[in-house]
């Protein structure tokens, strides 16, 4: 039996501005960081209380390669608290962690639009933050991973930008994106009998971002989909998908993939065996992560 939106999600969820100064605390594996904390910083003026960000600074005089953290939840949960990436800080790369409006605040292209505004907001306070306002990097899962998979292919149109800060760029050099969908109107069919979400109907997590029941709403479906974007300008893309996910077909992922590769662009598809929606055991999955990090951001020499 198919399920809805409460389904996706209980299992996604099982996934004023001021510096708090010099903290000391755990990494998501167990490292030990000293960081400089900015907590709720807006990147909109006078905007929702969702369109904040969280900004982690590693010791050090910079300028610092920023890894941008996008957060999953189906569009309708998930937080900027949970940041994943805070173990680069110990390679000196800055971490933020951005929130954005979710669907029962706005529909898309709300939050698309709040992303890229977080990108120019940083970009036009590198100086303050002793940010490298040429090395940026995205990183998403599910939800997130759709909307960092967005920023990875509209780095080089005027798509979705609004707000403050246009003449700053919200394009970055790279992209990972984990099991982020990349085309609504075939995820149903994807899915085949496995799948646990009835994505076409008016209730499901893309029907809620777009307004309306997706088969309903083609041309702001096609808006919302990455796969529209592709062209060989694109930045670099490590996508990582299980190859059981009941939730978002791996086939999403093959999709993208394949279409960043016609178009010239860097991209690999890392495909976890017997992997279902996130919470991978597998090792190579943190490797792969590392690796093209270590890379896309300039980090070999650190």
């Amino acid at each position: 039996m198919k399920t809805s939106l409460r389904f996706w999600a209980f299992m996604v969820l099982c996934v004023f501005p001021c510096a708090l100064g010099a903290d000391v605390s755990k990494t998501e594996h167990g490292e030990s960081i000293k960081e400089t904390v900015y907590k709720d910083l807006a990147y909109v003026s006078d905007g929702h209380t969702h369109q904040k960000l969280d900004l982690y600074l590693p010791e050090g005089k910079g300028p610092f390669p920023v890894l941008v953290w996008i957060h999953g939840g189906a569009w309708r949960a998930g937080s900027k608290d949970r940041a994943r990436g805070l173990d680069w800080l110990n390679r000196g790369v800055a971490v933020a962690s951005v929130n954005y409006r979710l669907s029962q605040h706005a529909t898309f292209p709300a939050q698309i639009e709040d992303c890229k505004s977080a990108l120019r907001w940083l970009r036009a306070h590198a100086q303050t933050y002793h940010l490298d306002a040429d090395r940026f990097l995205a990183w998403g899962a599910s939800a997130g991973g759709h909307l960092v998979a967005l920023l990875g292919v509209t780095g080089d149109t005027r798509s979705f930008g609004v707000g403050d800060h246009l003449q700053q760029s919200s394009a970055v050099l790279a992209v990972v994106d984990e099991y982020g969908p990349t085309d609504f109107l075939q995820m149903d069919a994807m899915d085949g009998d496995s799948g646990r979400i009835d994505h076409n109907s008016a209730d499901s997590p893309e029907s809620q971002l777009i307004g309306g029941a997706i088969q309903e709403q083609i041309e702001k479906v096609q808006s919302a989909n990455p796969l529209t974007y592709v062209s060989k300008n694109d930045a670099a893309f490590l996508i990582i998908h299980g190859d059981q996910d009941p939730l978002v077909a791996h086939g999403q992922s093959v999709i993208l993939h394949d279409a960043l590769q016609d178009a010239g662009v860097e991209a690999k598809l890392y495909t976890v065996k017997g992997g279902k929606h996130g919470w991978f055991k597998d090792p190579q999955v943190t490797k792969q992560i590392h690796d093209f990090i270590t890379k896309h951001l300039e980090l070999e020499n650190l």
